[in-house]
């Protein structure tokens, strides 16, 4: 009986994960549209951006060209806890955190040796079919940017 029940708790607490990865309005690809976009130049570009559910954590993978114009990818895996977790193929940062302001937008920061250099904010809409991520900072080379990165769900 014991065994029954500890096996119940365990299945009803993955229940409740997966629920709450599932109903995560961020979860899922998105496509950059370059037309509502404003990406200032000299900026990197995120042309393709999939975040799926990895174990407990959430893994966000980035495709696009960087500010030299060449391919570009990096891949975060954490939680939206605002920690910093490390990130992997961004010369900008080397960790990023996201801390859920409410059900549909996020505050992001991203860091390079400790150092703040980038905030910004990801907003999901209503229809869960439109992200917005708006970015103020510094690039790879130390430079000022604000960037507005509109993307489609695919």
């Amino acid at each position: 009986m014991k065994i029954r029940t500890i096996f119940l708790s365990i299945a009803a607490i993955f229940a409740v994960v997966a629920v709450s990865f599932a109903a995560d309005v961020n979860m899922g690809t998105w496509k950059l549209n370059d037309a509502k976009s404003k990406i200032s130049a000299g900026a990197p570009k995120n042309n393709m951006v999939v975040i799926a559910v990895a174990g407990d954590s959430v893994k966000v993978t980035v495709d696009g060209a960087g500010a030299d114009g060449k391919a570009a990818h990096n891949e975060w895996t954490g939680k939206f806890d605002g920690k910093d977790y490390p990130i992997a193929g961004d010369p900008a940062a080397d960790a990023r955190a996201y801390k859920p302001v409410n059900d549909h937008t996020l505050a992001l920061t991203e860091k390079k040796g400790g150092k703040v250099t980038i905030t910004g904010r990801v907003v999901v809409s209503a229809d869960g079919k439109t992200r917005t991520v708006t970015v103020n900072g510094t690039d790879a080379n130390g430079k000022k940017m604000s960037v507005t990165f509109v993307y489609d769900k695919q």
